[in-house]
């Protein structure tokens, strides 16, 4: 495994760790974290919070309240902006603190978004 992936892996992690209590998780491995919500959509499967995965190319960190409420991209930096990919997810390929604390932030913001929506308890 890539050692830089790892700490950009931990370092995003690290951000995701404080919704845990509110939030299911679904996996939490070495290279994986997947969380959901408890709130069962239409299909009948959890509403997806968010992850982090380490891929081949980079490590991708998923939001899904930016896809939900995409209005919360809105004040979001052109740095950031450059990591997305598609309408929910972030690609870092090394540790970029300025990025992680708006990331952070941007996390925060999504989490009581769903709170509000009463995706969460």
């Amino acid at each position: 495994m890539n050692a830089e992936f790892n700490t950009v892996f931990l370092n995003l992690k690290k951000i995701m760790m404080p919704y845990t209590p509110s939030l299911t998780v679904v996996e939490d491995e070495v290279n994986n974290l997947y969380l959901n919500t408890e709130y069962i959509m239409k299909n009948k499967k959890p509403l997806y919070f968010g992850g982090v995965k380490i891929g081949k190319s980079y490590v991708s960190y998923h939001l899904m309240p930016v896809y939900v409420f995409p209005e919360l991209l809105n004040d979001i930096s052109p740095e950031l902006k450059k990591r997305m990919q598609g309408k929910s997810c972030f690609n870092f390929k090394k540790t970029e603190k300025d990025l992680l604390e708006e990331l952070g932030i941007l996390t925060k913001c999504g989490f009581e978004k769903y709170k509000e929506a009463g995706y969460i308890d």
